[in-house]
């Protein structure tokens, strides 16, 4: 089962984020900006782990 592209409610609209949908047992990710370009498909389970390191903080110093 392949779900409607959903961007975060918290993106604010203003089109910077990217979007998600559920293709079988992985996950599909794109940039809002440009839906005809790539798409990142993982597995479910890496892209739940994703989530949560990112609600617990844990890629919050990626950039430094």
């Amino acid at each position: 089962m392949i779900t409607e592209w959903q961007k975060s409610k918290k993106s604010g609209g203003s089109g910077n984020c990217v979007e998600q949908r559920r293709n079988g047992l992985h996950r599909q990710i794109r940039d809002s900006k440009n839906p005809e370009g790539a798409i990142l498909t993982v597995r479910a389970s890496a892209y739940a782990a994703l989530i949560e390191a990112a609600q617990d903080g844990e890629l919050d110093n990626l950039a430094d």
